[in-house]
């Protein structure tokens, strides 16, 4: 029999196999769902980790109706911009909320690249490896899987880039004296 406790672990989902099947060590996280907030600011509070650990991903469309994935720490906003510099294309918008379920097999909320239903290139922010580990969706909501960034990159074969959109700037004019 298993040690005590051991049965209240989440089952595995297929972004875990993935990993599994890679020989690739990871924690899975789970935490309460709130279905009206499903933030990665949210989520990094309910599993114990700074938000810019806790890894978004967006999958996106560029203007020849091709699509890309998008990590981005949960804390930032994805400059779209920057994405189709990296992506080689000359536009790229977010993919109309409709179309994420039947494109990656996940609803809102719990998309990941691991194990998604097509393949499409992804490209993960540069400041995925500053940090030890990252979390990112185990392809469902309520679940994260934390891991080394050096095997999320290889197990979904992004590729590094600055993703994200510079801080505001403070205005120059009014203000304090």
């Amino acid at each position: 029999m298993s040690p005590a406790g051991k049965s209240n672990h989440p089952a595995k989902t297929n972004a875990a196999r993935q990993l599994d099947a890679l020989g690739i060590a990871y924690e899975l996280r789970s935490y309460e769902v709130d279905p009206e907030d499903l933030t990665a600011i949210s989520v990094a509070r309910k599993i114990g980790l700074p938000a810019e650990q806790v890894f978004k991903t967006l999958i996106t469309r560029t203007h020849e109706g091709e699509h890309v994935f998008a990590v981005v720490p949960g804390d930032v906003e994805l400059d779209l911009k920057k994405l189709a510099a990296v992506a080689g294309t000359r536009k790229v918008e977010l993919t109309a909320l409709k179309d994420v379920e039947p494109l990656t097999g996940y609803v809102r909320g719990g998309v990941t690249v691991l194990a998604a239903k097509k393949l499409f290139p992804a490209f993960a922010d540069e400041t995925i490896e500053l940090f030890d580990v990252v979390s990112v969706s185990a392809g469902q909501r309520g679940l994260q899987i934390v891991l080394a960034p050096a095997d999320y990159l290889r197990a979904t074969n992004a590729t590094l880039a600055d993703l994200t959109k510079s801080p505001a700037t403070a205005p120059t004019h009014g203000g304090h004296a």
